[in-house]
């Protein structure tokens, strides 16, 4: 007799596997999504003739080149010397890209939490070990239990988002500096997530050329085109040529390579919606600091968190009035009744407020 499918996935999946919970993607419909950090900004009526004309033109019976793209890139992001970029199919396959080429025996990542849900998951799917170090109550890095963990475990890969998500804000640049030098010393690599660049005050894109040991990895996806799945990663030239013999060869679509082209032919729209998005940030921040029971932290991202007296309740009455973001409240100790908004156009600011507020 056959198996049973449940007998069939019971001597196939990994355990680890089936015990795991998915990445969760809200249902948005007929809501103002502002959920998930995207830029709320579609393209003016000519931008969207142009780019169609362009991609009607790519040549989808090839298999895609990523030699025009990488060299625009380099050149829109002034990448130092000695330096070399390679892209990915967003951040998420760069982060797992990492965990494959640093798999050495014995290889652990290290990441602040709570952070970016996809350094631990890659980390364990891949058979690493992941150490997480809690940030402390005002959300800053604890430089003492930091540098304890990386004398301890040793990591391979220690990731530094910047900023940080959930949180939004930028570390201490001394206690970073400080753990930079740590891993240094080591011998492990130091990956600085700048998803979050174009609203950002700093960076460490030129201070990579004097930390060999530092990699810098950023996303198109908060410049404005999450839907194209385009990320990239930089670093030391003889460390990426290592990191990048583990690249799918054909990992970005032709599609997807010409559409982000366009963006960087097009930065100055781009950079136009973001200066809007900067002053909508400072105008929610006055609106929630303004707001009675909410208390909202410091943002150097497209989002803000505030912490709330009741998450669950504020999040469903937000939902029950057509304005949808992210309660993070279950995904750490130290996110108790926090929400994530995402910064959106000034009319779904204005709502997301209204609701909050009629919310509490």
């Amino acid at each position: 007799m056959n198996p049973s499918l449940a007998e069939r996935l019971q001597h196939t999946v990994r355990q680890d596997v089936k015990s795991m919970h998915g990445y969760a993607i809200q249902p948005s419909a007929g809501l103002v999504k502002l959920d998930a950090m995207e830029n709320p900004f579609g393209l003016p009526t000519e931008l969207q003739r142009e780019l169609g004309e362009r991609l009607a033109h790519v040549a989808i019976n090839r298999y895609p080149q990523q030699g025009a793209l990488v060299a625009a890139l380099t050149e829109f992001v002034e990448l130092p010397g000695r330096c070399k970029l390679m892209l990915g199919n967003g951040s998420d396959e760069l982060i797992d890209m990492l965990s494959v080429a640093c798999d050495v025996p014995g290889a652990k990542i290290l990441a602040p939490l709570p952070g970016f849900v996809m350094y631990e998951m890659s980390a364990r799917l891949r058979g690493l070990e992941f150490v997480g170090v809690p940030l402390t109550p005002e959300f800053e890095l604890d430089e003492a239990a930091m540098l304890a963990a990386i004398e301890r475990h040793r990591p391979a890969l220690t990731y530094i988002a910047y900023p940080n998500n959930p949180t939004a804000n930028l570390f201490d640049e001394r206690i970073v500096e400080r753990i930079v030098a740590a891993v240094g010393a080591q011998q492990g690599l130091v990956v600085f997530d700048e998803a979050y660049q174009p609203f950002s005050s700093r960076t460490w894109m030129q201070r990579m050329a004097s930390n060999e040991h530092v990699l810098v990895m950023r996303t198109l996806s908060k410049f404005g085109l999450a839907g194209v799945r385009l990320g990239y990663l930089c670093g030391a030239r003889t460390l990426i040529d290592e990191i990048e013999k583990v690249r799918p060869p054909y990992n970005v679509s032709a599609l997807n390579a010409e559409a982000a082209l366009f963006a960087l032919d097009h930065a100055d729209e781009y950079a136009r919606q973001a200066a809007i998005l900067r002053d909508e940030r400072a105008r929610l921040q006055a609106a929630l600091k303004a707001t009675p029971g909410v208390q909202p932290f410091p943002s150097e991202a497209n989002m803000i968190l505030v912490r709330v007296p009741d998450a669950k309740r504020a999040f469903d009455g937000m939902k029950g009035r057509g304005v949808l973001v992210k309660n993070v409240a279950a995904l750490h100790p130290l996110l108790a009744n926090c929400l994530r908004l995402t910064v959106g156009t000034p009319a779904e600011n204005d709502q997301m407020i209204a609701a909050l507020r009629a919310s509490l």
